[in-house]
């Protein structure tokens, strides 16, 4: 069962299960055209309901608003706290016996710009940050109480599902709008911050590995490979042929959170994990689908 199946995470993860004959019980708050059920995590009694009916050997939690806006908290409280402790209260008294697995990120820990790893301290630097904390102390009451209940904390990680409001796209359409012509200049804040370039794909198998084990419950996921923004520009411009200092500006007045968000991933890679996209691939498969999308409104 898969809470978010709609978002990139739940999209890769269920294609991964099904390609391995598992069946996947999918519920997003959005119409996915009779494919997936229509919930709300956040709604105790739908959640309820839903395990009762389907008795799901494993759950994933992956419903959120990625984003750590002010104006977000209450949307980010309900899906990612609320939705928590929805599933797992009906896992408690309905099927103990399932694995569940609770999708987390790198910006929970306070972050010094060294790679950071389960024992790193944990921060409160956004209502998004807030909430996630919330589940993973979630997470760890109801493992007191002998469920089995994986925290997974994901390190930045796209693919060509993502839209232009995340970053790493917004540069993907910016540079296949102007091969189409435009004139515009890519506004952007700080070249130099680093984060990690992760393919979905290698998180979802991250994820399903994770679960299927039973001596790591907390798990960094993430390559441990930092990139400058700046790298991935150049990287989606040279997929164009063209030079990214040609066309892009920067925004004096923005800055960044962090100059540098890397995760320290050891404990996943010694159970087998290691990524499998490169992050010159990653550029070519997102620039393809921006071509795509750009193709479309002319």
């Amino acid at each position: 069962m898969i809470f978010g199946v709609n978002g990139q995470d739940g999209f890769y993860l269920g294609n991964l299960l099904g390609r391995q004959g598992i069946k996947v019980i999918g519920i997003s708050r959005s119409d996915g055209g009779g494919r997936w059920i229509v919930g709300d995590v956040a709604k105790s009694e739908q959640v309820e309901a839903l395990i009762v009916e389907h008795q799901p050997d494993y759950i994933f939690h992956l419903a959120a608003n990625s984003t750590t806006r002010h104006d977000a908290l209450f949307e980010n409280h309900e899906a990612i706290a609320t939705g928590t402790l929805a599933i797992l209260d009906a896992v408690d008294r309905h099927v103990p016996k399932a694995k569940v697995l609770l999708a987390g990120s790198g910006l929970q820990f306070v972050n010094e710009g060294l790679p950071l790893n389960e024992e790193s301290p944990l921060d409160h630097s956004s209502p998004y940050v807030v909430a996630r904390n919330s589940s993973l102390f979630a997470a760890r009451y109801f493992r007191q109480r002998g469920l089995k209940i994986y925290f997974a904390y994901l390190f930045n990680h796209d693919s060509p599902l993502r839209s232009d409001r995340h970053l790493n796209m917004k540069i993907a359409e910016a540079a296949a709008r102007v091969t189409n012509g435009s004139k515009e200049k890519l506004l952007i804040g700080d070249l130099d911050a680093e984060k990690e370039f992760n393919f979905a794909g290698d998180v979802a198998a991250a994820m399903w590995l994770l679960i299927r084990q039973d001596e790591l419950f907390e798990c960094v996921v993430g390559s441990g490979q930092s990139h400058a923004v700046r790298d991935w520009i150049e990287a989606c411009f040279r997929e164009v042929g063209l030079d990214w200092n040609d066309y892009t500006e920067t925004d004096r007045t923005y800055a960044s959170p962090y100059r540098r968000l890397v995760s320290d991933p050891a404990k996943l890679l010694s159970l087998g994990w290691k990524p499998e996209c490169t992050f010159s691939r990653l550029a070519a498969m997102m620039m393809a689908e921006a071509a795509r999308h750009c193709e479309g409104k002319l």
